[in-house]
């Protein structure tokens, strides 16, 4: 299907961007060690070189799509479209987080900028003109029998927000890619279509999805922050592989078997390492790239690859 998968676990801060990359061979994968990212322009550019020669697959672990309650009220046509556009003329203001409730607009949907007392989803709700926060959920963020709900991609607020990582994302890397001739999954096609011919195709991972697929989930007792934690996965690594003709690179051996090293960016490259192993699973189709094809999965919502 692809010649070659990168995963990168993405961040605001520039310290905590890892990424691992994965190349086809003639009986299975090499993945090589986890590394941090070039700089955005430079990240971009490395990405065009490799899609220039062969068919290349990159997740990022933050959204790529927008809440369809919120998309059909912008007057584009589907997500790309009103990519292409935020940041832009009418929609200058797009990237700019809004501080108080009175500047959540259409053009402005992200809020808020800071923690401050009395701010409430509701506000977030009434300024984007729909009847319950929960309406912003896109589908792939609503709870399931898999996993809990997600949170809505324009609060920006608590320990599991993605709106800045989105808008950073978005900014840094989605649109310059897609300037570059770059291709965004589900919107532009299914993964065998996109992977017919050489060049670049962008998709939204989530790590955390594929730790169970190496019987690598953390307990309760556990913190993937903590490097004895990540090392105890070691062994469900090397058997995952082995039992998918998966090869691993000596350095990528040695970031397993040290537990991706003492670092606090440990858990960057443990995640930029976890969301290669998903996106395999799905580039062999032992996994579906997608489960419910919505409609508005392919116009405005996105989907998380293989959930």
């Amino acid at each position: 299907m692809f010649d070659h998968l990168i995963h990168a676990d993405w961040s605001m801060d520039e310290r905590k961007r890892w990424m691992t990359m994965a190349t086809r061979q003639k009986d299975g994968w090499l993945i090589d060690s986890a590394c941090q990212a070039a700089s955005p322009s430079v990240f971009v550019k490395e990405l065009a070189e490799i899609g220039q020669n062969g068919r290349l697959l990159v997740g990022f672990d933050f959204p790529i799509g927008v809440p369809s309650a919120y998309g059909v009220q912008t007057g584009f046509a589907d997500f790309p479209a009103a990519l292409r556009a935020f940041g832009e003329g009418d929609w200058s203001e797009f990237f700019k987080v809004a501080d108080i409730p009175a500047e959540i607009s259409l053009r402005r949907p992200f809020y808020p900028r800071v923690s401050r007392k009395g701010s409430a989803r509701i506000e977030l709700a009434a300024g984007l003109g729909v009847p319950m926060f929960a309406d912003l959920l896109r589908k792939c963020e609503r709870r399931t029998q898999y996993g809990p709900e997600g949170c809505v991609l324009f609060w920006t607020l608590g320990g599991n927000q993605v709106g800045k990582g989105a808008l950073t994302g978005w900014r840094e890397v989605i649109r310059p890619a897609m300037l570059d001739g770059a291709r965004l999954w589900p919107f532009d096609g299914t993964l065998d279509e996109l992977s017919q011919s050489a060049g670049v195709v962008l998709a939204e991972t989530y790590p955390a999805e594929a730790y169970t697929i190496f019987d690598g989930r953390f307990l309760r007792s556990e913190s993937k922050g903590r490097q004895v934690d990540r090392l105890n996965k070691a062994p469900a690594i090397h058997r995952w592989a082995l039992a998918n003709s998966v090869q691993l690179s000596p350095s990528l051996i040695a970031q397993i078997d040290t537990g991706f090293g003492p670092r606090k960016t440990g858990e960057d490259a443990f995640d930029a390492f976890a969301g290669i192993v998903k996106m395999i699973e799905v580039a062999e189709r032992r996994r579906k790239e997608i489960s419910h094809p919505w409609p508005e999965t392919t116009v405005w919502e996105g989907w998380i690859l293989g959930r």
